[in-house]
């Protein structure tokens, strides 16, 4: 056993540091489904940018996450060695609810490239914001005495959590928008109430994962040289990089998902009210099947599980393609489907992550969380772009607050099979790279072995 599996002898978490741990993701979720579903339909039908131009302006500033998120990993990583815990990145990254106000903020007086501007100027300052909150958040897991089957119990919590944020801020941002009358005061509303909500959950976390430490807490080892060469390392292991890219088609097939719901309810369904159905429709069934697929988890294992919410997602996007014919009951169900999909593919990659760096035997966590998230971050970017030019190639007309513009049968054509065929395409990428990986058997014989001992 190696000096890293030493310190980590698996703990058994109690529920109350477990509970405040998985607060925080009350306000990532915010972070990671509003600008999701609103901010490219926020720019094309209420600033009036072309929609070309709005996919670029959510894409670019990811491309700065790809250098953030490694750089904030191993920053991550130097304040564990040197200080024992990551705790003021964690603060530093509580200041994101600033950002996330001003990304709605948009003065009146701009509109087309420059609201777009500003709009990608604090996507970027937020981006940064919530690498410096997620990179320390995530790399908890790997920092904690526990084994197999705990780590899938603490990104449950977890994930229960952060479906509560998405479904509540998914449901929320709609409406304190203005609905069917959206417009930028309307914006501006909801990205304050949701901001004041977004710090309290944050601030919590924060505490939450110093009760996790000093409950079961690994011993920080000695600060070793870094920086770009442990971010080298980290791509050099095999289970690592197939995990991450399936997990970057995955992340870009949730993101392209939830772009298009706005569109897909307006110009598919014909009634913009049926967006805040169908994003219940796609997270509500997390809160409810994420204890199963735990369960399934500790029988088949993650791997297996995770094939099989891939599939899934697959086949309930191809109902979508089919769109109004198939009768609005069967197009809720299937992203009924997707939700119960989605729900796994949150819970089982996040928990095969640190069981990655425990089997790399390596003390940089932080490094291989920060890749970890600047895929989340590019996946984020890539899902809403591509339904941006989906929308493009139909010939998708942008639109301002109040004007109404009829839109081509190549336009509804690229806004129903941007919404079905597409994601059906990238999780099938998925699935064939996850098909790559195989540590997970090891892990879980490990597991046993440890168990029976």
């Amino acid at each position: 056993m190696t000096g890293l599996d030493q310190r980590r002898q698996a703990a058994a978490l109690p529920r109350g540091p477990l509970a405040g741990f998985a607060a925080g993701s009350l306000g990532m979720g915010v972070w990671v489904t509003v600008p999701g579903l609103l901010l490219l339909y926020f720019l094309t039908d209420v600033l009036g940018v072309a929609p070309w131009l709005a996919g670029l302006t959510l894409l670019l500033p990811k491309i700065a996450d790809v250098l953030l998120h490694p750089w904030v990993g191993h920053r991550c990583d130097v304040e564990q060695a040197r200080r024992g815990h990551r705790r003021r990145l964690l603060l530093v990254g509580c200041a994101l609810p600033l950002a996330f106000a001003a990304l709605f903020a948009v003065p009146g007086g701009l509109g087309g490239a420059s609201a777009a501007a500003w709009v990608a100027l604090f996507f970027v300052a937020g981006n940064l914001l919530f690498a410096a909150y997620q990179v320390p958040y995530l790399a908890t897991p790997a920092d904690l005495r526990i084994g197999y089957h705990e780590r899938t119990r603490l990104m449950a919590f977890r994930m229960v959590v952060l479906t509560l944020g998405i479904l509540v801020s998914g449901l929320l941002a709609p409406l304190l928008a203005g609905g069917d009358d959206a417009t930028r005061a309307g914006y501006l509303r909801m990205a304050a109430l949701l901001a004041v909500g977004m710090l309290a959950a944050m601030a919590v976390g924060v505490a939450g994962i110093d009760r996790l430490r000093r409950t079961a807490a690994v011993p920080a080892p000695p600060h070793r040289a870094g920086g770009w060469s442990t971010l080298v390392a980290s791509l050099r292991d095999r289970q690592f990089r197939w995990l991450v890219g399936a997990y970057l088609a995955m992340s870009t097939t949730t993101h392209l998902v939830l772009a298009g719901v706005p569109y897909y309810a307006e110009y598919e369904l014909g009634r913009p009210k049926l967006t805040t159905v169908l994003v219940a429709a796609f997270v509500a069934p997390a809160l409810l099947v994420t204890p199963a697929w735990l369960a399934v988890s500790r029988r088949v294992g993650k791997q297996r599980a995770l094939l099989a919410a891939q599939l899934a997602f697959a086949v309930g996007s191809l109902v979508l393609a089919v769109g109004r014919p198939a009768g609005l009951p069967v197009l809720v169900g299937a992203v009924a489907v997707l939700g119960v999909a989605f729900a796994g593919m949150q819970l089982l990659p996040f928990s095969m992550l640190p069981d990655v760096i425990r089997a790399a035997d390596t003390d940089r966590a932080g490094t291989y969380t920060g890749v970890w998230t600047a895929t989340e971050a590019t996946g984020a970017a890539l899902g809403p772009y591509a339904y941006a030019l989906c929308l493009a190639a139909g010939g998708f007309v942008a639109s301002t607050a109040g004007q109404a513009v009829t839109q081509s049968a190549g336009a509804l054509a690229a806004i129903r099979y941007g919404f079905g065929l597409l994601p059906a395409a990238v999780m099938v990428v998925a699935v064939l790279l996850q098909r790559r990986y195989t540590l997970d058997r090891a892990a879980r014989a490990d597991a046993g072995r440890d168990g029976a001992a």
